[in-house]
């Protein structure tokens, strides 16, 4: 275990468990992960490896006994009345018959209704008279004549999901993670690696759960296929459903006019809609209108009553194409069917996740560490449901008054369901209140700017924050306004008048002149030499997950007849390190003047503690490989530990400050040779990194 996983094990002793075990004891049994985490926190909560292993035999031993699969159902069913009692695992549901004035359960998988359940039991669970309790149950039978009576008899129930939940205890123990340790736990507790992401891209997950614990959240990701859209919709949480195909009738979301019963909404406080993107799909125009009033009002009138409920929308699809197609031809809601692409639907989404900016969900992306067991967090989220954290940035920051109520409605749903994700406690500090405030303003932003590109109807408004002491404004840009400067508000039918437009046009101008932010698409060596007078000086800071940015934007106009340059990086160690190292020195070649003697680089880094053979192998190496073309590499190791800062020194002229060094590249396939990611460095997502050039 790390430091992380010991840590969690110390506070939440009997509530974690270790994510890769799932997989190990699920075998063919079609119980929810979160089911299976139950069981296998039961059995398993421990670092002991005998102890773990002794557990997930005693796990599998009891899904193989007692889980009633549908296939085997009827054979069950005469195995009780063979021998009279049965142990079996199987989700029940309960209702109350009040003719019989007694409750009654429901064995979904085993196919039987009608058990009579004592008031006790029910008083205890009372899960079981809203969405159904996975349970271990004793059953036996009875024959009887009556035509209304079950012949089975439950003996004893109990409930193998979480039963009550201490929230003051959970918020409280919070306290012992930093920020960055707790985003962590979460990221592993859904089963993803958070190595494997940066931040950015754990706020998008975390993101997810927002519809758990607030009420009436809606929210929309569209992005590519395999990116684990609908996972935490179908295996997270016992409280969520999601709905196959993207469409369902009035009757079954709302309410059934010929029975009166409320749908779905009425049920779960999550109901997501996969595959729903698709332009091809016809759904019915009744629907449409009654969601649309459900998502703006919590309410919808199907007869002559106006019923209310609580659940939280969540849409998910897949794009026909990628983000560079919608931002320059079309917009981000293209792909929706068309009474979904309409300004009145849209407006009421809170919040759109880009899909694009997810990972492809590989094996390598899975937790192996330890995380809370999903159901106890998913209770931790649904107690949250009645609570309101909006208002929690108040005491530091105000966002500006031109936004709409709409607009103000999402950005506060956002913050306040992650704050209680990530902050139960409240305890957050000003920087981190802050970090948060911007990604929620620039999830609803991607909501607006796409709606002034679809109706000419809307006012422009302001997604800004500043301190409440007063201060200039911080104005919020989404990532794709960033990486598409010229062509983002190309397509919009508001025009952008007065100081916006001036602004806009010398963002354009500006984005033209500076060697940082245009794409390398020419060859470089047939460029002449910029003049010294034109290279940018100054500071530069990059968003995680953005594109368009290689070493030949970085430095190349930097390295134009350079003689002598000096790396300071002491992290120059593992094969991906060393192969940013040598696409530097490629940016290097291209910019050198044959002319002069040599390009002499020499490398100051540190000592590969696990394996400084190899690191050595492949720094000799890349000298060899340099040393015909005219480039004379020389490195230094240095193993006092005292090298932090990370430098590009180039002759006498210029010195350019790294804080991440030369790892400024997300993971990628670097083995495939076909990755587009290999071939064309400004295809690559980054992270988060600043860079200052200094003249000197």
């Amino acid at each position: 275990m790390d430091d992380l996983d010991r840590k969690l094990n110390d506070t939440f002793p009997g509530y974690v468990v270790r994510k890769d075990l799932v997989k190990q004891v699920r075998g063919n049994a079609a119980v929810p992960s979160y089911v299976l985490e139950f069981l296998l926190g039961q059995n398993c909560a421990t670092d002991d490896e005998e102890q773990i292993k002794l557990g997930i035999e005693r796990v599998k031993d009891i899904l193989a006994k007692h889980y009633v699969q549908r296939a085997e159902a009827g054979a069950i069913r005469s195995d009780i009345k063979q021998t009279g009692f049965q142990r079996v695992i199987d989700k029940v549901s309960v209702v109350l018959n009040e003719k019989r004035d007694a409750y009654e359960a429901t064995f979904e998988n085993l196919g039987i209704s009608r058990v009579l359940v004592d008031s006790d039991t029910v008083k205890n669970n009372r899960r079981l008279l809203v969405s159904g309790v996975w349970c271990i149950a004793d059953l036996s039978y009875s024959p009887n004549e009556a035509k209304d009576e079950s012949p089975y008899l439950l003996q004893k129930l109990k409930p193998i999901q979480m039963s009550r939940f201490d929230f003051e205890s959970y918020a409280e123990k919070r306290s012992v993670f930093t920020m960055d340790e707790w985003i962590d736990v979460l990221i592993r507790s859904i089963g993803l690696d958070p190595a494997q992401m940066g931040k950015r891209s754990k706020f998008f997950q975390l993101t997810r759960l927002v519809a758990y614990c607030e009420r009436n959240y809606n929210l929309m990701e569209l992005g590519p296929k395999g990116t684990g859209k609908s996972h935490v919709y179908s295996e997270f949480s016992p409280h969520g459903i999601l709905i196959s195909g993207g469409e369902v009738t009035p009757a079954k979301l709302f309410v059934n006019n010929s029975t009166g019963r409320i749908g779905l909404v009425g049920y779960w406080d999550c109901v997501a809609f996969d595959e729903f993107a698709g332009k091809n799909k016809r759904p019915k125009a009744d629907i449409v209108d009654i969601m649309k009033n459900y998502m703006a009002n919590k309410s919808f009138s199907r007869g002559i009553e106006q019923v209310t409920a609580e659940a939280s929308m969540v849409f998910v699809g897949n794009t026909s194409h990628d983000i560079a197609y919608m931002i320059n031809f079309s917009d981000l809601f293209e792909d929706l069917p068309t009474v979904y692409h309409d300004p009145a639907f849209i407006d009421r989404i809170h919040a759109y996740i880009p899909g694009w900016e997810m990972d492809i969900i590989r094996g390598d992306m899975f937790s192996s560490d330890f995380g809370f067991i999903v159901d106890y967090l998913a209770e931790a989220l649904r107690h949250t449901r009645a609570l309101d954290y909006s208002g929690l940035y108040r005491d530091h920051f105000e966002i500006s008054d031109t936004l709409s109520t709409r607009d103000k409605d999402g950005i506060l749903k956002t913050f306040s369901g992650l704050m209680k994700i990530i902050f139960p406690n409240k305890k957050a500090t000003r920087e981190e209140i802050a970090e948060i405030l911007e990604f929620c303003l620039e999830m609803r932003k991607r909501v607006k700017d796409s709606l002034y590109r679809i109706d000419e109807t809307f006012s422009r408004v302001q997604f800004a924050y500043r301190p409440i002491e007063g201060g200039s404004w911080v104005n919020i840009e989404t990532l794709e306004e960033i990486d598409f400067p010229t062509t983002y508000h190309a397509r919009d039918l508001v025009p952008i008048d007065g100081d916006q437009a001036k602004d806009a046009i010398n963002t354009i101008d500006e984005s033209s002149k500076d060697p940082i932010l245009q794409e390398a698409t020419v060859d470089l060596t047939a460029v002449p030499a910029i003049k010294e007078t034109n290279l940018f000086e100054g500071h530069k800071a990059f968003r995680e997950n953005q594109r368009g940015v290689s070493f030949d934007t970085l430095f190349s106009n930097y390295l134009k007849g350079a003689r002598h340059i000096e790396i300071i990086d002491p992290y120059i160690r593992t094969f991906h390190q060393c192969r940013n190292l040598m696409e530097l020195l490629e940016v290097a070649l291209r910019n050198f003047d044959y002319k002069a003697p040599s390009l002499k680089v020499h490398l100051v880094t540190g000592s590969d503690d696990y394996d400084a053979k190899k690191q050595h192998d492949y720094l000799n190496q890349i000298a060899e490989a340099m040393a015909p073309q005219g480039l004379d590499f020389t490195y230094e190791i240095d193993t006092s530990g005292s090298i932090h800062a990370r430098h590009l020194k180039i002759d006498d002229s210029w010195d350019i400050l790294l804080d991440r060094g030369l790892d400024i590249f997300q993971k990628f396939d670097s083995g495939n040779a076909f990755a587009i990611e290999n071939r064309m460095p400004e295809m690559r997502r980054v992270r988060q990194f600043e860079i200052t050039y200094l003249k000197k």
